[in-house]
Parts: structure tokens; C-alpha cells; sequence
């Protein structure tokens, strides 16, 4: 029988399915949520840390795969990921763009007034399982491994068959109320139809890392679509955009 908790991470939500003899992450977290994790795992659940058999990480941003390679270190916990070739944070622009998104993480979390915490992580990420599009998780064949990418180009939802809710990482936001595309979106094309895939599912409800577990409307669906951009929105795109501003006023 699942039970699936929702811990209030870093700057994101942790998902922890719970079953009688195992316990499943949807997520790799920040590395600032260790502790987090563990008191919950020990105080409230009365559980081992090794209990904890798989990491799920739908991609590698620092709120996403920041704890999993310390977790597999430190527990034993087998890691899964996308099977896509190569590094997300690959050559100079990717070391570039991950020191980037480390900052961001720690520029969100002062917004959200938390303190600064060690978050670093590796950049790169050896899983112990390579997911295909639509496969079951190994040792939670409940659960399956959709590709909805677009926000990177690995990003994986975890769908639970069998109660119809998906929990889809970055997917989508909510903000004020109203559900929008995250940032960045490196694949446009690729993110519309991520979009769509997961609404054809029919799911009862969706796990948000950003936001909480919600129902979407169908037309909020369609909103959601309208809203999704046709153009790369990335980091060095917003970089050249304001360069350009700055020249054009001078």
C-alpha cells in the first residue's frame, strides 16, 4: 500500500512514496535537504535511511539531483535517470551554466527568506538505471518513467498507475494561482508536446516541485499550452537580451 509524503524542501517539495518494506524518492532534492530527509525518514517513519532503494532524478538541476549522488554515498540508494547521451552540464558552457543554476537555486531560496546553505553538488551523474520513455521504475513497477522534456533535454514525470497522479518535476509552476512554464525552457517544441502528453494522460492529479498537488482544469490546461514559449528562453538568451537593452539606451 503507498503512502506518499510531501516534505517541505530547499526551495522545492520532496516526495517520498513510503511502502512496507522499501521507500522510493521522486527526486534527487537539493543537497541542503539531506537533513531534512533523514529526520523525517528516522523520527517520523521510524525507518532506516537505507530503507530509501531508489532515487528518481528527473533531471539535473541543483533542487532536482543535488542530494542523490551524497544519498547513493552515504545509504546505498540505487539512482535512476533518463537514458540520454552524455552530461547535462557538458565543456566550459555547461560547467558556466551549472555554477549559474547553483546561484539561482541560492538567489530563489532568499526570496523565499531561507538562509544560504551548502548546496554544491557534482555536475555529472553516473545512474544505476537508464529510463527509457514509458518505463516502470525498477523495484516500483507501479510507477513509470515518462519523457516530458523541454525544461532540459532529460527531464523525466513519474507516473503511479495506480492512482493516476504524476508527479512532474519542472513541467510547469504555479505562481499567484496560475500555472505557467518554468524557466528556462531550452526546447520549445519539445516542451508543447511534453505538455501535451501528460494532459492526454487523463490523470487524476499532478505533484508539483513548485507548487503542491493540484487538479487542472481543461482549460487551464489550454492556457498553460498558449502560454508555452516558441523560442528558447534560457540563461545566455535573457544575458544577450539584456546586453542589448543596455546598448540600445545608451
Amino acid at each position: 500500500m503507498l503512502k506518499l509524503h510531501c516534505l517541505p524542501g530547499y526551495i522545492q517539495n520532496i516526495y517520498l512514496a513510503e511502502y512496507s518494506d522499501k521507500l522510493l524518492l521522486l527526486d534527487g532534492c537539493c543537497r541542503a535537504d539531506i537533513s531534512v530527509l533523514e529526520a523525517f525518514v528516522r523520527d517520523d517513519l521510524k525507518r532506516a535511511m537505507t530503507d530509501i532503494k531508489l532515487i528518481a532524478v528527473t533531471h539535473m538541476h541543483p533542487d532536482h539531483a543535488g542530494a542523490a549522488h551524497t544519498l547513493r554515498k552515504k545509504y546505498g540508494c540505487k539512482i535512476a535517470a533518463a537514458n540520454v547521451a552524455g552530461q547535462w552540464y557538458s565543456g566550459i558552457d555547461g560547467k558556466l551554466m551549472h555554477l549559474t543554476d547553483l546561484l539561482l537555486t541560492l538567489w530563489v531560496a532568499g526570496r523565499q527568506k531561507k538562509a544560504k546553505k551548502f548546496i554544491y553538488y557534482a555536475s555529472t551523474l553516473t545512474p544505476d538505471y537508464y529510463l527509457s520513455d514509458l518505463q516502470d521504475l525498477p523495484g516500483f513497477e507501479d510507477w513509470q518513467a515518462h519523457f516530458t522534456q523541454g525544461h532540459t533535454d532529460r527531464d523525466i514525470s513519474l507516473y503511479h498507475k495506480n492512482t493516476k497522479q504524476i508527479y512532474v518535476a519542472d513541467l510547469m509552476v504555479k505562481v499567484r494561482g496560475a500555472f505557467i512554464p518554468p524557466y528556462p525552457v531550452f526546447y520549445p517544441n519539445r516542451y508543447i508536446e511534453s505538455l501535451r502528453k501528460v494532459k492526454a494522460l487523463n490523470v487524476e492529479s499532478v505533484l508539483l516541485a513548485h507548487g503542491a498537488k493540484v487538479e487542472l482544469t481543461e482549460q487551464q490546461w489550454q492556457q498553460l499550452i498558449t502560454l508555452a514559449p516558441t523560442k528558447p528562453v534560457t540563461h545566455w538568451r535573457s544575458v544577450k537580451t539584456k546586453l542589448k537593452r543596455v546598448l540600445l539606451n545608451r
